[in-house]
């Protein structure tokens, strides 16, 4: 497994899912998770606005369905308030023996630290907020702040990969006084692992499976979506050189055997970028639906802001 499976994205002819609310820099439509239950799609998404803005950074974060993957309509939504949190980020649709389950990303309002929560429902317009159980917070995981979870089910084990802000000694005093210790550059952000054997009813955290690199990717590497390939398994993640790239990161590819042990295919130079702005192409999530990719990702557009676009690639271009 040593060359990349498809060809770099050509965000330019790709469909526009979801679009800004205000073309404008820090207005966001994206941070997308995608799910197909075998008949239809379901869409997770965020809107964003910047910081100085009424209800400022990710304010809200919907559940979509739709019938061919281009057309969605949405059926749940949450606003920051409801989880009185400062910010929402990735959320995360899996399907249960009873229905569905929904990962919350959000920042803890207790101490400012990014916390991964799980609701359960027979429907995904059924969510309450109010039954939100915690899943991975700092404290369990012995982190910075842990967040944008992806998860994988394989029979009875269930794999939750997230992005966490490894602890350090001698952390600044004042590194979460923004809400988001990921934007300061106090630490950087690999990709960790949990664990669970009991249907996601409790996780075991495994820590690092996919550290930050030594380039482009020295600051960030956050696994966003895994596709078996191969017989092993093709992953998507964005990374960073710095903290000033936070917000506007680029998408590179990894392979791995056994979901535990990553190997980075983009090592010198991201896989896809925007031709716009920063470049930044993120939060790619990958669905294979009879042969065809369908990849589903954050881009940044000419005027600053981004939207949620979707690309296809033909069973040609599959590996």
């Amino acid at each position: 497994m040593n060359r990349p499976y498809l060809p770099p994205i050509d965000a330019s002819a790709a469909t526009v899912v979801f679009g800004p609310e205000k073309e404008e820099p820090g207005y966001w439509a994206g941070a997308p998770g995608v799910l197909h239950d075998g008949e239809r799609f379901w869409l997770t998404y965020r809107h964003r606005r910047p910081r100085g803005a009424g209800h400022e950074r990710g304010w809200r974060c919907v559940v979509a369905v739709s019938d061919d993957g281009v057309r969605f309509t949405d059926v749940w939504s949450v606003h920051k308030d409801e989880l009185r949190t400062p910010s929402m980020e990735r959320f995360r649709l899996t399907r249960t023996p009873g229905g569905y389950r929904l990962y919350l990303s959000y920042v803890d309002p207790a101490d400012n630290r990014w916390r991964i929560d799980a609701l359960d429902a027979g429907h995904p317009s059924r969510f309450d907020v109010a039954g939100a159980r915690p899943v991975l917070t700092a404290a369990t995981t012995g982190t910075e702040g842990v967040k944008d979870p992806y998860v994988v089910q394989d029979g009875p084990v269930t794999y939750l990969f997230a992005s966490y802000a490894e602890a350090r000694a001698g952390l600044p005093a004042d590194a979460h006084a923004t809400a988001d210790v990921y934007a300061v550059g106090a630490t950087t952000h690999p990709t960790g692992l949990a664990v669970s054997v009991d249907g996601g009813a409790s996780f075991r955290w495994h820590g690092e499976v996919l550290p930050v690199g030594s380039g482009w990717d020295r600051y960030q590497a956050r696994l966003n979506s895994v596709v078996p390939a191969a017989g092993g398994y093709l992953g998507f993640y964005d990374g960073s050189a710095s903290h000033e790239e936070n917000y506007e990161e680029r998408c590179g590819l990894a392979v791995s055997a056994d979901l535990f042990t990553w190997r980075r295919l983009t090592e010198s130079t991201p896989w896809s970028l925007s031709p716009y702005g920063t470049g930044s192409l993120r939060y790619l999530d990958a669905l294979v639906v009879d042969g065809q990719w369908w990849l589903y990702y954050e881009l940044t557009r000419a005027d600053g802001s981004h939207d949620l676009r979707l690309t296809r690639v033909s069973p040609a271009g599959s590996p």
